[in-house]
């Protein structure tokens, strides 16, 4: 018997799309039917993946042909899956911690990029600007806030807060802060694996009293290495910051800080990249601009990574003196250097602002695949 290919998609109209109101026709779910003679072959595209929907769509396109068209019809079925995929977010998972509201990663994949003496800065422009600000020094291999914010002999006080004792973070020019430099003396050497460095971490984050914090910056060690992903475990990261200079050598290890943040098993959404040290004017030329390491090398890196470029900050000895003696150079008023940090911070919000927006709320990530992370308790 020869048969019909109209009478075949009439037949088909008696059968719903799985999950649809539709039928199989109507809904466009039969992509094509070619009839050869008495043979019939089908192609079915369904949006329900699972194996119940699958078998049911296929049983009932045998039986409706069969009853409405020729029982003895030879039948083969081309059944596909294009389940809706949903869209891909930069969402994290975990519990956020009361009281902050904002968890911005300062980081570099190289060391000596002025990693810290920008996280230091952007910290103290944001408390400028009246923000609640906590800064968590975590690189614990090298510790250098306590000397940046000029109290590295100071040690955190225990408070009781609802019967339990809490760290007192250190606060100065209006920043909250806790580092390991304030456990050791000066010239003691951290020498601890992975899990211990992790475990100290998560009692400077977990068992300090923050408060009510607007922003909780960290400043993370250099690299993408065991600390950055016991930190991203246990913290509900909003974003990253990432800091280079302009040489490309410098450049080769902030596209893999990039690249860290990006990994699909972490996705932290990255605000964008700065460049430091991106020239150097004399003081006795002021309209002169040296580019030492290299021109707009952290600008087209982040033109090519498709990520903001959150501005540059100069070469300057100033610069360097302040962090040595305590006080970030953003605190000097009226000046170049205290402009650049106000623009920089000012970028990094507006696209806080926009990340807060479009993503939803942040969550610790799951890694259960590293040994080192092993040791961060979930709280």
């Amino acid at each position: 018997m020869k048969l019909n290919k109209a009478d075949i998609l009439k037949a088909l109209e008696n059968i719903s799309a799985p999950g649809e109101g539709q039928n199989l026709v109507e809904s466009g779910a039969v992509t094509n039917v070619q009839v050869f003679g008495d043979e019939v072959e089908v192609d079915v595209t369904i949006k329900n993946p699972s194996l119940q929907a699958r078998k049911k769509t296929e049983v009932e396109i045998l039986k409706i042909i069969h009853k409405e068209v020729y029982e003895k019809a030879k039948i083969k079925i081309n059944l596909k899956v294009d389940a809706p995929t949903k869209p891909k977010v930069n969402q994290i998972k975990g519990n956020p911690i009361p009281g902050i509201q904002n968890i911005i990663a300062v980081a570099s994949g190289k060391g000596g990029v002025g990693k810290s003496t920008v996280t230091a800065n952007l910290a103290v422009t944001l408390a400028k600007m009246g923000f609640k600000v906590g800064l968590l020094d975590t690189d614990i291999y090298g510790p250098s806030m306590p000397i940046m914010f000029d109290v590295a002999l100071e040690k955190p006080l225990s408070v009781n807060v609802n019967g339990k004792p809490k760290m007192k973070p250190i606060e100065n020019y209006g920043v909250k802060l806790l580092s390991i430099g304030f456990f050791t003396q000066p010239n003691q050497a951290v020498i601890w694996r992975g899990p211990m460095a992790a475990k100290a971490l998560n009692q400077m984050i977990f068992d300090a009293h923050w408060g009510e914090l607007d922003f909780l910056l960290l400043d993370l060690p250099p690299g993408t290495g065991d600390i950055h992903l016991s930190i991203m475990q246990s913290l509900p990261v909003t974003g990253a910051v990432v800091v280079s200079t302009p040489q490309e050598i410098a450049l080769a290890d902030a596209r893999k800080g990039v690249a860290m943040f990006q990994q699909e098993a972490i996705s932290v959404p990255v605000l964008g990249i700065v460049e430091n040290m991106a020239y150097f004017t004399p003081a006795e030329l002021p309209n002169n601009k040296y580019h030492i390491f290299g021109k707009d090398g952290a600008k087209n890196l982040a033109e090519d990574l498709d990520t903001p470029f959150l501005g540059e900050i100069p070469l300057v000895q100033s610069i360097r003196e302040a962090g040595d003696i305590g006080r970030p150079a953003a605190l000097q008023t009226a000046t170049p250097i205290e402009a650049a940090f106000e623009e920089l911070t000012k970028n990094v919000v507006q696209e806080l602002v926009k990340r807060n927006t479009d993503l939803p709320p942040t969550e610790a990530i799951k890694i259960t695949t590293m040994a080192g992370c092993a040791a961060v308790k979930k709280k």
